[in-house]
């Protein structure tokens, strides 16, 4: 490893706080572990998470702290423990110098990272390092959900919220390639539109219409099998009034602040099952990264997940900045991407 550099570019912050505190500064470059790949960055995935970081919603243990959690490159080097090299799991995984992966690791967003191999996952079936970046976590979260947390299952009827975001938009096309009705909201005619492009059958746009009745008419007042909601404390009271009895809240994320306590006993009414579940949960064992991940690389190689990139980025405090922002604002479809170096 004689090679690299002695330093990394890294997006990262001083303190919590605005969209402010993100800079891009120079750090050494990262501690290799034993067990850990180094990997090349070419492109960072921008995400509802790092905003909750930034924010300070979930806490860094120490500053400055480096920003992301999605990352795509090159392999530039292999673990040197020989019990990994050995290691049948990792063997199964087929990582070579020079092949492609996408990374889920806390602080990849910098030039070159270190970074364990069991949150490294081989791209495979042609997808470029740009889709990696942009569906890996998305498409994670929405195959190991929709197996785990609520296994999604033909002639279900479920509703995801902000379906014309990353995460939706996957969820969208993944229904209804298994063959389920989804209905959406969303808050545009245009974001709809795309929307039903990529799967929906019915999308609301809950600006203006009344989301509650809309479902209930759509179901003719039964509700749907399923709720996936990453909106957080705005939308969660309403969705039990959507669920039929003994449907499913699966409780995907925070956009609009973390979802308030909550009593247990309100799910007595229709024997209702809630979830707040995290991919990562999802993707502890080798051999769980290694279903996970093949699955998700044949489900976009195919055609089936089409991932949708709404925007490149530069690699500059700036650019980050404005990535968060147009996130956080509902300004954007798809996926947001920053671009960091070419391979």
């Amino acid at each position: 490893m004689a090679n690299l550099p002695s330093t990394v570019e890294a997006i990262a912050i001083q303190k919590t706080g605005g969209y402010e505190v993100i800079e891009k500064v120079t750090l050494p470059f990262p501690k290799v572990e034993p067990g850990h790949l180094v990997v090349k960055v070419e492109y960072l995935g921008v995400n509802f998470i790092d905003t909750y970081y930034r924010q300070g919603l979930y806490p860094y243990k120490e500053f400055p702290a480096v920003l992301g959690k999605e990352t795509s490159g090159t392999i530039v080097a292999l673990p040197t423990d020989p019990a990994v090299l050995k290691d049948p799991e990792f063997i199964r995984q087929n990582f070579t110098l020079g092949g492609k992966v996408a990374c889920d690791y806390l602080g990849s967003h910098q030039t070159y990272i270190s970074v364990p191999w069991i949150k490294t996952y081989p791209i495979i079936n042609g997808v470029s390092t740009l889709e990696a970046a942009a569906g890996t976590l998305q498409a994670l979260t929405t195959v190991s959900f929709f197996e785990e947390a609520y296994k999604v299952s033909k002639g279900d009827i479920i509703l995801i919220h902000t379906v014309a975001g990353g995460l939706g938009l996957l969820m969208a096309q993944l229904a209804k390639h298994i063959g389920a009705t989804v209905i959406g909201t969303t808050s545009t005619k245009e974001k709809a539109e795309l929307a039903k492009r990529c799967g929906a059958d019915h999308v609301i746009l809950y600006k203006e219409e009344d989301t509650v009745r809309r479902v209930l008419e759509i179901t003719n007042g039964e509700g749907v099998h399923a709720v996936f909601d990453g909106v957080g404390k705005d939308t969660f009271d309403s969705n039990f009034k959507m669920l039929r009895r003994k449907g499913t809240l699966v409780s995907v994320g925070n956009a609009s602040g973390a979802v308030p306590p909550f009593p247990p006993i309100r799910l007595i009414e229709k024997n209702l099952k809630l979830l707040r579940p995290t991919m990562n949960n999802y993707t502890v064992t080798p051999d769980e990264v290694h279903y996970y991940g093949h699955k998700i690389f044949e489900l976009i190689g195919n055609g089936v997940l089409k991932i949708n990139v709404f925007k490149e980025y530069p690699f500059t405090a700036e650019g980050v900045q404005q990535a968060q922002q147009d996130l956080v604002e509902g300004k954007t479809t798809g996926k947001l991407v920053v671009k960091v170096q070419d391979a």
